[in-house]
């Protein structure tokens, strides 16, 4: 099918690797840490990251980026993404020039408000047809494990995103095209910040009108943005909107989730993140986001509440009281 490189050795690059495998693509992934990519490359296994999940063959790991990335016909991109960046202009060198480029990050760069695909095409000057994104209601580890799953392939140019869905189609994991790239961006990386404020709602022990509250306003303000900025609304009631937010404020799975109930029994923000091995975006892009609706106009108070909790200046109580005790309203505003 294709040679891919996976530029990512974390839970979810791992995950789409092997859908990637599954399909039956060689892949490669690439880790900073030469001793996890010979651990997977000797064990078939992940232990750091997706611990019990056997690895296909047609997997290898590698910790030098220019050999992950020789020849590859499609690039993965799956690191955290403030830290997409600083690896990109390490190493975009090394990416084939025809290589389509494809995004599983879900983040607002802190400073610049740029989505990952913009980010992309700044550092590598690459068209928008050969940037694509691929979102939806991906928790890694029940990907792994091959439950049955659905995702969107997002590419401005259509026949990219066709030729993508082929690539990564597999009898577990369903992906459908879309090419509103911002809608789906945007619907990912704000899915994050909403699940940190749901977390907070189960921690301080609220129960399902609490939580569906939460999903269902934080899902109007992720549409309100997006509008705002380009993005096509029908977008927000698909996999890359509705689906992706549902899958991260419903499972224990969620580490954004689990970050914020963790904050909701107590905790700081340094303390969780202390015992925390994997990044949760949220706690990352929160302020960007509220920062790029402040920029368009756009009233986002979870967002803004939880970007005040993240940074100290609210407690969770005073999270979910600001957020109810807010001037009534109309719904449809």
């Amino acid at each position: 099918m294709a040679r891919t490189a996976v530029m990512g050795a974390g839970s979810w690059g791992t995950a789409f690797a092997i859908v990637l495998a599954d399909a039956g693509n060689e892949v490669r992934i690439w880790g900073r840490r030469a001793e996890l990519c010979e651990s997977i490359n000797a064990t078939h296994e992940n232990a750091d990251y997706l611990p019990n999940v056997t690895l296909p063959d047609a997997i290898s790991a590698h910790s030098d980026p220019a050999e992950a990335l020789d020849g590859a016909e499609v690039v993965v991109l799956a690191m955290p993404s403030q830290q997409l960046r600083v690896n990109l202009e390490t190493w975009a060198d090394s990416i084939p020039p025809d290589a389509v480029m494809v995004s599983l990050m879900k983040g607002i760069e802190v400073g610049t408000h740029m989505r990952m695909s913009e980010v992309i095409a700044q550092i590598t000057g690459a068209g928008p047809e050969r940037i694509a994104v691929i979102s939806g209601p991906n928790l890694a580890r029940e990907i792994a494990a091959r439950e049955p799953a659905a995702s969107v392939v997002a590419c401005e140019d259509v026949s990219v995103a066709q030729r993508l869905q082929k690539l990564c189609h597999t009898e577990a994991f369903r992906p459908y095209t879309n090419t509103d790239v911002i809608g789906c961006e945007l619907g990912g990386t704000t899915k994050n910040i909403i699940g940190l404020a749901v977390g907070v709602c189960i921690g301080l022990g609220f129960g399902d009108n609490s939580k569906a509250t939460v999903i269902t306003r934080g899902l109007a303000e992720t549409a309100r943005l997006g509008v705002a900025i380009g993005a096509d609304p029908v977008t927000f009631s698909g996999l890359a909107g509705m689906g992706d937010l549902v899958a991260t404020c419903s499972s224990p799975l969620s580490r954004n989730r689990t970050f914020g109930e963790k904050l909701g029994q107590g905790m700081s923000v340094d303390e969780v993140a202390a015992q925390t091995r994997q990044v949760a975006e949220g706690v990352k892009s929160c302020s960007s986001v509220s920062e790029l609706a402040e920029l368009h106009g756009v009233d986002m108070p979870i967002v803004e509440h939880v970007t005040a909790l993240i940074e100290g200046r609210m407690d969770p109580e005073a999270l979910v009281k600001a957020l109810i005790s807010r001037e009534a309203k109309s719904e449809v505003l």
